[in-house]
């Protein structure tokens, strides 16, 4: 007898509960607390979260840098929000393993990660009758490249392995059950391009077309990527994929217990009503957070505003030369190297909190490697790939945007003069490094300031891996940023233009 449910589905909202843009401290129709408030809530329905939930925005950074976390605010709005299952996203392990594990005890959801172990609170699979006796078998898998992105002490006692076996194996485990319908929640994306099927990464950071090959799951939830894509057969599984920041939600609904499954999804914008009760437990920990972000800290004697991304990686741009500016101070490095995110706020003369933790987003650390020439071009060579030229015009190659957005893997330089030439092939476009008014040499050894991620060889960057390590420092860029203008106070911005474009 065919029964149908319905499945709410939220991933990536990175700490973004409120209807409050960070940025602005304006209201907009966004945020988890007024997705909640438009979730179907009966006993037909899963509300299923994707991960990446406790970190990533200004107001989590203030619960945890001034240690307001006795109670996991990010739970109780879960709890409140009716969640029954969720997946742990690369980002949740960012604050340590402490606020993961008070987080997930105080969940009154299931946490569902097969290839996580270490974890009391996390099961590999689960199984749930729903009030018309559909019976929903579901696991959760997360990308495996936490293993490269994530300081070693945040991972101490938990095991991250390949999700595709740990996957084949909950699926075997929840058929040997005869669940009606299976359903797998991936913190990972698409590797291929979903029309053409074009492979577009060869890492395994996304498997999602993997999983849906290989495997034969109903539906499969999917994170990471922050695209939006509302839903599609692939391989016989249906899939989709919600934006970050919980600008909109998954809602799916479902015919199962027949001989197919027919699924129709849509993509429903968050709206411009909080969930009363949501609002009432942000209402004063958002104002605090709000005085916070809006104390002054110091002075610029420039504005630092944003450009478009193909000009400020093409012409630079004084915010990535004020960040390395800070890199540079606070690790005594030779060069520095930094990224812009694909939203970028910039700084007015006087500065905020608010402008820095809404400028620079990510929660980095800082590394120091040992480079030369050969390891500088190797990279150089990998930011030079960013630029294509069309009709005589610079535009962003579409390596960059393809299959998400990835300004962020554009690297600024200080400290180094480069010259990119566009009209040679691409990995021979670097046809100059200058260090102190001269052409590098083979020999010389460099200090590179950068953050911890990018140290990983992330984003192209492999060539990092193989470099010895000189120092690493434990505080957060976004920390150093603070301090280094608080302490300076009237501050003289580089002004330098390091890199010169030819085409």
């Amino acid at each position: 007898m065919k029964k149908e449910c319905t499945i709410c589905f939220t991933s990536d909202t990175h700490g973004y509960f409120s209807p409050v843009n960070y940025a602005t401290g304006e209201t907009e129709a966004a945020g988890l607390a007024n997705c909640m408030n438009r979730f179907t809530r009966d006993g037909n329905t899963l509300i299923i979260d994707g991960g990446d939930t406790i970190q990533g925005s200004p107001l989590t950074y203030y619960l945890h840098t001034l240690g307001m976390q006795e109670h996991s605010l990010p739970a109780k709005l879960m709890n409140l929000g009716g969640y029954s299952f969720v997946t742990l996203g690369n980002h949740d392990f960012n604050y340590g393993r402490a606020v993961l594990e008070q987080y997930l005890d105080e969940l009154d959801a299931v946490c569902l990660c097969a290839n996580v172990s270490g974890l009391p609170q996390v099961r590999k699979t689960a199984v749930v009758t729903l009030e018309n006796g559909l019976r929903v078998g579901l696991t959760g898998v997360t990308t495996q490249y936490i293993n490269v992105w994530e300081k070693p002490e945040n991972l101490s006692g938990i095991t991250i392995s390949e999700p595709l076996p740990a996957a084949a194996g909950a699926l075997r485990e929840l058929k040997a059950q005869q669940v009606d319908l299976s359903v797998c929640i991936y913190h990972g994306g698409y590797e291929n391009d979903l029309h053409s099927g074009v492979t577009l990464s060869t890492t395994s950071e996304n498997q999602a077309c993997r999983l849906c090959r290989e495997l034969d799951f109903d539906i499969l939830l999917t994170g990471h990527q922050h695209m939006a894509v509302e839903g599609l057969w692939l391989n016989g599984t249906y899939t989709c994929q919600t934006p970050d920041k919980a600008r909109s939600f998954i809602r799916m609904d479902i015919t199962a217990g027949e001989e197919n499954v027919r699924v129709r999804s849509t993509l429903v914008p968050a709206g411009d009503k909080p969930l009363p009760a949501a609002a009432a437990a942000l209402a004063e920990v958002e104002s605090a957070t709000g005085e916070w972000l809006d104390r002054p800290v110091g002075h610029l004697d420039v504005p630092l505003l944003p450009d478009t991304p193909i000009r400020m990686a093409a012409e630079g741009s004084l915010i990535a030369n004020f960040f390395n500016q800070v890199q540079l101070e606070a690790s005594g490095a030779d060069i520095s190297c930094t990224a812009l995110g694909n939203e970028v706020r910039g700084f007015d003369r006087d500065v905020t909190i608010r402008d820095v933790v809404a400028t620079y987003i990510y929660p980095n650390t800082l590394i120091t490697l040992e480079v030369d020439r050969a390891v500088l071009k190797t990279a150089l060579e990998r930011c030079a790939a960013y630029f294509a030229v069309e009709n005589g015009e610079l535009r962003v190659s579409d390596c960059f945007l393809k299959p998400k957005v990835e300004h962020y893997n554009y690297d600024f330089f200080s400290g180094i003069e480069v010259t990119y030439d566009l009209r040679r092939a691409v990995g021979e476009r670097v046809v100059s490094i200058r260090y102190r008014g001269r052409e590098l040499d083979g020999e010389t050894k460099l200090s590179l300031s950068m953050n911890n991620y990018r140290a990983t060889g992330t984003g192209g960057y492999e060539v990092y891996t193989g470099c010895p390590i000189l120092r690493e420092q434990p505080n957060e860029i976004v920390e150093m940023i603070i301090d280094y203008i608080d302490r300076h106070r009237d501050i003289t911005v580089d002004k330098s233009r390091y890199l010169t474009v030819l085409y």
